[in-house]
Protein backbone atom coordinates (compact mmCIF):
# COMPACT_ATOMS: atom_id res chain seq x y z
CA UNK A 1 0.00 0.00 0.00
CA UNK A 2 1.65 3.57 -0.68
CA UNK A 3 -0.21 7.09 0.21
CA UNK A 4 -1.21 7.73 -3.52
CA UNK A 5 -4.05 10.76 -2.97
CA UNK A 6 -4.67 13.41 -0.86
CA UNK A 7 -7.94 16.12 -0.45
CA UNK A 8 -8.02 18.94 1.71
CA UNK A 9 -10.57 20.99 2.83
CA UNK A 10 -11.08 24.74 1.17
CA UNK A 11 -13.01 27.83 2.11
CA UNK A 12 -11.91 29.82 -0.83
CA UNK A 13 -11.89 27.90 -4.49
CA UNK A 14 -9.54 30.53 -6.36
CA UNK A 15 -7.43 31.54 -3.43
CA UNK A 16 -6.47 27.85 -3.48
CA UNK A 17 -5.72 26.91 -6.84
CA UNK A 18 -3.79 30.22 -6.17
CA UNK A 19 -2.00 28.94 -3.89
CA UNK A 20 -1.53 25.12 -5.28
CA UNK A 21 -0.40 26.66 -8.27
CA UNK A 22 2.05 28.55 -6.47
CA UNK A 23 3.72 25.72 -5.01
CA UNK A 24 3.97 24.56 -8.45
CA UNK A 25 1.57 21.48 -8.74
CA UNK A 26 0.28 20.77 -11.91
CA UNK A 27 -3.46 20.81 -11.94
CA UNK A 28 -4.99 18.20 -13.70
CA UNK A 29 -8.72 18.36 -12.66
CA UNK A 30 -11.27 21.84 -12.72
CA UNK A 31 -14.87 21.51 -10.91
CA UNK A 32 -15.25 25.07 -9.79
CA UNK A 33 -16.21 26.33 -7.25
CA UNK A 34 -16.55 23.10 -5.65
CA UNK A 35 -13.05 20.91 -6.58
CA UNK A 36 -9.30 20.85 -7.78
CA UNK A 37 -6.71 18.12 -8.15
CA UNK A 38 -3.32 18.31 -8.86
CA UNK A 39 -0.45 16.12 -9.99
CA UNK A 40 2.57 16.16 -7.59
CA UNK A 41 6.00 17.14 -9.50
CA UNK A 42 7.86 14.37 -11.01
CA UNK A 43 4.61 11.90 -11.04
CA UNK A 44 4.91 9.24 -13.14
CA UNK A 45 1.50 7.20 -14.39
CA UNK A 46 1.02 6.06 -10.82
CA UNK A 47 1.91 9.25 -9.36
CA UNK A 48 0.81 11.14 -6.00
CA UNK A 49 -2.35 13.68 -6.64
CA UNK A 50 -3.49 16.35 -4.02
CA UNK A 51 -6.58 17.68 -4.52
CA UNK A 52 -8.87 20.15 -2.76
CA UNK A 53 -12.55 20.70 -1.91
CA UNK A 54 -14.91 23.61 -0.80
CA UNK A 55 -17.83 21.78 1.01
CA UNK A 56 -19.85 22.69 3.42
CA UNK A 57 -19.14 21.34 6.84
CA UNK A 58 -15.60 20.42 5.98
CA UNK A 59 -13.51 22.25 8.70
CA UNK A 60 -10.67 23.93 6.63
CA UNK A 61 -7.45 24.36 8.47
CA UNK A 62 -7.22 20.99 10.17
CA UNK A 63 -5.08 19.17 7.69
CA UNK A 64 -1.04 18.67 7.85
CA UNK A 65 0.39 17.70 4.55
CA UNK A 66 3.57 16.77 4.26
CA UNK A 67 5.16 16.90 0.71
CA UNK A 68 9.04 15.55 -0.20
CA UNK A 69 11.00 17.18 -2.02
CA UNK A 70 14.46 16.16 -2.57
CA UNK A 71 16.17 19.79 -2.38
CA UNK A 72 13.95 21.64 0.34
CA UNK A 73 15.68 25.11 0.23
CA UNK A 74 14.85 24.82 -4.02
CA UNK A 75 11.34 24.23 -3.29
CA UNK A 76 10.91 26.41 -1.18
CA UNK A 77 13.23 29.28 -3.08
CA UNK A 78 10.77 28.85 -5.94
CA UNK A 79 7.40 29.18 -4.22
CA UNK A 80 8.87 32.44 -2.89
CA UNK A 81 9.56 33.63 -5.88
CA UNK A 82 6.24 32.85 -7.16
CA UNK A 83 4.42 34.51 -4.05
CA UNK A 84 4.14 31.83 -1.39
CA UNK A 85 4.97 33.04 2.20
CA UNK A 86 6.53 30.64 4.63
CA UNK A 87 6.88 30.76 8.15
CA UNK A 88 10.52 30.85 8.75
CA UNK A 89 13.10 29.54 6.09
CA UNK A 90 14.05 25.78 5.63
CA UNK A 91 15.38 24.66 8.80
CA UNK A 92 17.46 21.23 10.07
CA UNK A 93 15.31 19.19 12.94
CA UNK A 94 16.44 17.69 15.63
CA UNK A 95 14.29 14.60 14.15
CA UNK A 96 16.94 14.46 11.28
CA UNK A 97 14.42 16.40 8.98
CA UNK A 98 14.86 19.31 6.95
CA UNK A 99 11.26 21.43 6.88
CA UNK A 100 9.93 24.27 5.90
CA UNK A 101 5.82 25.18 6.25
CA UNK A 102 3.24 27.57 5.16
CA UNK A 103 -0.68 27.12 5.40
CA UNK A 104 -2.84 27.00 2.25
CA UNK A 105 -6.02 30.18 2.19
CA UNK A 106 -8.12 27.70 4.36
CA UNK A 107 -5.18 27.42 6.96
CA UNK A 108 -4.46 23.99 6.55
CA UNK A 109 -0.51 23.63 7.00
CA UNK A 110 1.76 22.67 4.28
CA UNK A 111 5.03 21.26 5.16
CA UNK A 112 8.00 20.64 2.33
CA UNK A 113 11.06 18.20 3.96
CA UNK A 114 13.29 16.17 3.01
CA UNK A 115 13.63 13.27 5.83
CA UNK A 116 15.91 11.43 3.68
CA UNK A 117 16.14 7.27 5.15
CA UNK A 118 15.06 9.21 8.43
CA UNK A 119 11.77 9.21 7.42
CA UNK A 120 11.64 5.18 8.10
CA UNK A 121 14.79 4.49 9.47
CA UNK A 122 15.65 6.63 12.41
CA UNK A 123 18.38 6.00 14.85
CA UNK A 124 15.87 5.71 17.38
CA UNK A 125 13.31 3.31 15.29
CA UNK A 126 11.83 0.78 17.67
CA UNK A 127 12.63 -2.48 16.17
CA UNK A 128 16.34 -1.33 15.37
CA UNK A 129 16.17 -1.86 11.85
CA UNK A 130 18.74 0.37 10.06
CA UNK A 131 17.03 -0.18 6.37
CA UNK A 132 20.34 -1.25 5.34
Amino acid sequence: MQLNHVTVPADDYDASLAFYTALGLVQIVAAPPRYARFEMPGADTAGATLSFEVTPGHRAGDAEIFLHCDDVDADHAAAVARGVVFDAPPQDRDYLWRRTETRDPAGNRIVLYHAGRNQRFPPWRIDGRTGD
